[in-house]
């Protein structure tokens, strides 16, 4: 079968740079946000993000997500942020009462996909979050984080991946956004409460059955590589269940 996108995690050099394209060009228009603001925001955490991406056969990213792994000097975004206006919400304590192990959380920071590529967009989502699970399964990730826009706070969750919003936080304007969440989930019972809850989306975000048109890597090429936190490898491991204000055109 034929491939228009190939996923890449951990992208580097030419598809990164499309990579970061492609978040400016989405959080511009879905946000206002300018590649200026968005190097302001995230570049204390460049030394621990990683970006998953979705590239054509001319290395054209089309959709991508960046994540921040644990262990950095800046800590998580989301973690800090809530520290802020409008939540003020210690983010360590808010971490401790819901059981977020530091050493093994990441965060999921931004998310989107390109209008341009609107007649595979719903494809595309879903092969993101194929990636997200995949890249967190293989790198012992147990639990993630993010500040998620409500509208795809509740796309997320019609595919079984549902999230709490964390200790003190409600929903509120955020960056550009009218209304976002800070929210966790923890990723074993979440991916078997979408076992038992949601199986059609089980087998096609989780296990990657029916993502036509997409090349899916190995397993191995989603282990993060080792600028960012050899810590990960004691992290715990789900892998037995077989398996951000992110905005999405």
């Amino acid at each position: 079968m034929s491939t228009d996108f190939r996923m890449v995690f951990d992208a580097r050099d030419e598809l990164l740079a499309s990579a970061r394209e492609c978040e400016a060009e989405v959080f511009l228009r879905a946000f206002g946000n300018t590649r200026a603001q968005l190097d302001e925001e995230y570049g204390p955490y460049e030394d621990s993000s990683v970006f998953l991406v979705l590239a054509d056969q001319t290395d054209m990213v089309h959709a991508m997500v960046r994540l921040i792994a644990p262990g950095g000097p800046a800590g998580l975004k989301t973690l800090v942020d809530i520290g802020g206006a409008p939540w003020g919400v210690d983010g360590s304590r808010a971490a401790s009462a819901v059981g977020i192990d530091m050493t093994s959380t990441w965060e999921v920071a931004t998310l989107g996909v390109r209008r341009g590529s609107s007649a595979h967009g719903t494809r595309l989502s879903l092969a993101l979050y194929h990636g997200l699970l995949t890249g967190a399964r293989v790198n012992a990730a147990s639990s993630f984080v993010a500040i998620l826009d409500d509208r795809v706070r509740h796309l997320l969750g019609s595919v079984g991946i549902l999230t709490r919003a964390l200790p003190g936080t409600a929903s509120a304007p955020y960056l550009g956004s009218g209304s976002s969440t800070p929210v966790y989930a923890h990723f074993a019972p979440l991916v078997e409460n979408q076992r038992k809850n949601y199986p059609e989306a089980y087998r096609l975000v989780t296990l990657g059955i029916g993502l036509d048109g997409v090349a899916v890597p190995a397993p191995d090429e989603f282990k993060v590589r080792e600028r960012v936190g050899q810590h990960l490898d004691s992290a715990r491991d789900w892998s037995d269940l077989s398996v951000g204000r992110i905005p999405v055109a």
